[in-house]
């Protein structure tokens, strides 16, 4: 039972034995304490049922809890790989009672499972209790039977446990574990503590009062147990090792990177082995949880983990990148405890891979200048700040990796001048939003984003997690309260899952609850991103929180619309999806020239010259939900713009790209374009998309258009949507089949030959229109009066006003009148259903040096209120508003004529 594995299933079914419910660890990233930047403790994942707010269907529970200390409060980065116990990440074994066993159950548990279950020796166990804890004192005598000697009482916060300023609090008892006087040290509280003799493993927290703002501590009315023993710890102890990189695990670990470096295990670089095999379980875990490196918040840290282990893995000589060809290992040693390992593995090792490519460029430029900066410095001496601030700034060469660069030589690094040039590159950027106009970002926005810092975006893995308000702001300085009569403002979070609009992804909308008591504080409206890292929430108080405002320093619940973000992922990744399937129909030259993504639909511009015939509509469709049925597992990576680009990825219009770019890939369809890609949509986009392809459901193309010169327009609906909007034509089908009288197949047939069958009709009414306005066809020039034609000084006129004629054939109907009369003035008036009325006059060859086309046709419009008219010599048209003036319209041709 001495294996890693072996002792945490031991552990975990001890505890289930004694009628606790086995809980999976909680995700790295904690979702209840916004306060908190990684998982640091077994207890983080109940903190919620000690205070109350969450209930749960049991009252004791117990955990194997992964943990991270690498940034912040807790931070043992430093240490790691050159002490025996410190690592970045761990496993804290841990079992607990909300309100149900206290102090003599847990005691008792502890003591059998370490002395019985273990069989760890009892002359070789001490505990301490806090100094005023007679109780526990008391217990460990009776249950344990330790003499007094080895029940230690420690004064002090070492030994008295409390959730924050205010809230559960309580005494510790903790089990120590005697190494034997071969190794240096004494017992806790004794002056040789801290050596490395005697050995904490296990922690017990007896959670019995209450810390108020006034100092005092009352009682809880149900005091509670929450314990802490570190694996790794407990491990070594069990397998007869002093330190913890000596256990089967980390020895699994430190052998396959020894293999692949050629390095000896207990070497001279035997530190630089266990940084490699430490900092590979901390940057693993952290991937397959969603944290991606970056340069922010937790990618941040992540990234700081993984580049310190692979600037070791330089120094152990690897000539190309080790950290994710270790992955196998980790996976096969702690895989199934941890599924999310085998999950995630594929991501693991490429974003290992893919960043240490990436780094060692940035290594070997930065450590090229370090040596060259730093050649004549010597024990001692300080390293110019600036120039390590020029190496972070604009080489990416972390302020860490200088510090540990040069921490070998006895060479330090001069702070101050580093956060000199810090301010001053601050003050640069500041200077520089001025410049590009947005005043009121530098004046406004920038102030607030040196203050408190990027705000970490959680959306992309979570719709919801506890944050802590920052900042309020209406219209001017910042806000201590968001009163009721303020009605509405701006709000800043540590953390948040809503999206920000951006690249054609509208904002998301959702609820602000008190973490305290769930209960809604206000409506998030709109999001939009300030300043380079800010994200601004514009909210609407709201609910029965609403008399309470809302307050700077609360800790609030953030929920993103569910229903509202997944239509806007299903529209976004359909985007995604037709951008590709355009190309294959239409070609590579296809570029994106905008987009639109919001819930109800999408709509993409692109780069085409001429419109899409139904037919590549058609292929389009089709190809992309071939795509959709697929149900291919969409995929996000990190990486540089250089790399995402030789990876195929296309880049979208309107993005601003960094150094590091998010690469979304979905679909197995090979593409028929394209060289050495492997999935069939592969762009930068920092979106937010479906999880996998099927999510989508359906996607209909609803409207193709012209937004520009050589800029094509296409908008369509996806799932529900589309669905509905399906039905709808279906729907609308049924009712025309059943008036034509057809079957739903030969509507179109039948549609058709209705419509062939009007044109004929309209056709022959034209004709007939036409037939009649000239005088039925039996007009003729000897027909005089009864055709409409007068003699005006000498010169036949005909001169009608005219119905039911289009104005388009009123050119032709005056040819057929030239016809007729042979020779003289024709004039027709044709007036439409909305009272206007157009005028054409035609002249005969014969005439057309005494009589100008244009000249009458002009006199007609000036009468029916028009004005001018254009035409030929021998055919001129003009118009008017005034179709009842069609009589004296004519008249004043004749008139002109000299009638």
């Amino acid at each position: 039972m001495s294996g890693v594995n072996d002792i945490r299933s031991a552990f975990l079914n001890y505890f289930a034995a004694n009628d606790h419910q086995i809980v999976p660890s909680s995700p790295l990233v904690p979702r209840n304490d916004p306060t908190l930047m990684f998982t640091n403790a077994g207890m983080v994942q109940f903190k919620n049922v000690f205070t109350g707010v969450e209930k749960r269907p049991y009252q004791r529970a117990t955990t194997s809890q992964k943990c991270v200390r690498a940034g912040g409060k807790h931070n043992d980065l430093d240490n790691v790989g050159y002490t025996a116990r410190h690592h970045t990440f761990f496993e804290m074994l841990g079992n607990f009672s909300f309100g149900d066993y206290f102090k003599d159950r847990a005691i008792e548990l502890a003591w059998k499972l370490v002395t019985q279950e273990f069989g760890l020796p009892k002359d070789r166990l001490t505990a301490t209790v806090y100094i005023d804890d007679d109780e526990a004192f008391d217990l460990w005598k009776k249950i344990a039977g330790l003499p007094e000697s080895r029940i230690i009482r420690i004064a002090g916060s070492d030994n008295f446990w409390q959730m924050g300023d205010t809230g559960p609090c309580g005494p510790c008892s903790e089990i120590f574990y005697d190494h034997g006087d071969r190794i240096p040290g004494g017992p806790p509280g004794s002056p040789e503590q801290d050596g490395d003799r005697f050995v904490e493993i296990w922690n017990l927290v007896f959670m019995q009062y209450e810390k108020l703002p006034d100092g005092s501590r009352p009682n809880l009315p149900k005091p509670s147990i929450d314990t802490g023993a570190g694996l790794e710890r407990v491990a070594a102890v069990l397998q007869g090792k002093h330190d913890n990189y000596d256990i089967d695990l980390f020895v699994a670990l430190i052998r396959a990177a020894a293999d692949l470096t050629g390095a000896d295990p207990q070497g001279p670089m035997k530190a630089s082995l266990r940084v490699i095999a430490d900092h590979l379980r901390a940057s693993s875990f952290l991937i397959a949880d969603g944290v991606l490196p970056s340069n922010e918040g937790r990618g941040y840290v992540l990234r700081r983990i993984m580049r310190r282990a692979m600037r070791h893995a330089q120094l152990l000589g690897a000539k190309e990148p080790l950290m994710w060809r270790l992955v196998g290992v980790l996976v096969r040693e702690m895989g199934e405890a941890f599924p999310e390992l085998q999950r995630a593995r594929l991501l693991i090792e490429e974003t290992l891979r893919l960043e240490e490519t990436r780094f060692r460029k940035t290594l070997e430029r930065g450590l090229s200048i370090l040596d060259e900066k730093s050649v004549s410095l010597k024990k001692g001496d300080m390293f110019d700040g600036e120039t390590a601030f020029t190496l972070y700034d604009t080489y990416g060469f972390p302020l860490d990796l200088t510090q540990d660069a040069l921490r070998a030589r006895g060479i330090g690094v001069d702070l101050a001048s580093f956060t000199d040039a810090m301010e001053q590159q601050k003050a640069k950027a500041r200077a520089k939003w001025s410049g590009s106009g947005d005043v009121k970002t530098a004046d406004y926005w920038f102030p607030l984003r040196e203050k408190y810092g990027s705000t970490e975006f959680l959306g992309y893995d979570n719709l919801s997690n506890e944050a802590v308000v920052q900042a309020i702001i209406k219209g001017g300085p910042e806000l201590e309260v968001l009163k009721p009569e303020h009605h509405a403002g701006e709000i800043i979070l540590n953390q948040t899952p809503f999206y920000a609009e951006s690249g054609g992804q509208v904002w998301d909308t959702g609820l602000i609850r008190r973490a305290s008591d769930g209960i809604e504080v206000a409506r998030v409206i709109a999001v939009h991103k300030e300043a380079d890292g800010l994200i601004v929430h514009n909210v609407e108080l709201s609910g029965t929180g609403l008399k309470d405002g809302l307050k700077k320093g609360d800790v609030v619940y953030a929920v993103v619309d569910a229903d509202r973000r997944a239509k806007i992922c299903k529209n976004h990744s359909a985007t995604h999806i037709l951008h590709e399937a355009l190309r294959q129909v239409l070609g590579d030259h296809i570029a994106q020239k905008g987009s639109l993504v919001d819930d109800k639909r999408l709509r993409f511009d692109f780069a085409h010259n001429k419109p899409i015939s139904a037919d590549e509509l058609r292929d389009i469709e089709e190809i992309a939900n071939n795509v959709v049925l697929e149900n291919d597992e969409v995929t996000t990576r990190l990486m540089s713009v250089d790399d995402a680009r030789e990876t195929g990825a296309r880049a979208l219009f309107g993005e601003k790209y960094g150094d590091e770019v998010r690469v979304v890939s979905m679909g197995k369809m090979p593409r028929q374009t394209g060289s050495n890609v492997d999935s069939w949509s592969i762009e930068l986009c920092g979106g937010t998309h479906v999880k996998r392809t099927g999510d989508i459901g359906l996607i209909s193309v609803v409207g193709e258009s012209a937004v520009a010169s050589g800029v094509r327009r296409i908008e369509a609906l996806t799932g529900h949507h589309a669905r509905h909007a399906l039905n709808d034509l279906r729907n609308n089908l049924r009712t025309v089949s059943a008036e034509l009288n057809a079957t739903l197949g030969d509507v179109t047939v039948r549609a058709t030959a209705i419509v062939q069958e009007r044109k004929k009709l309209e056709r022959e009414l034209s004709e007939a229109r036409k037939k009649l306005a000239m005088g039925g066809g039996a007009a003729s020039a000897s027909s005089g009066a009864a055709a409409g034609v007068r003699d005006v000084g000498g010169v036949k006129l005909m001169a009608r006003s005219v119905e039911g004629i289009e104005i388009k054939d009123l050119k032709s109907l005056a040819d057929q009148g030239k016809k007729q009369i042979g020779s003289g003035v024709v004039a027709l008036v044709a007036t439409s259903d909305d009272g206007k009325a157009s005028v054409v006059v035609g002249v005969t060859p014969d005439l057309v040096t005494r009589f100008s086309a244009v000249d009458l046709v002009r006199k007609a419009s000036e009468v029916l209120g028009g004005k001018g008219g254009g035409g030929k010599p021998d055919m001129a048209q003009a118009g008017g508003p005034d179709g009842a003036k069609a009589g004296a319209a004519l008249d004043a041709i004749a008139a002109a004529m000299g009638a």
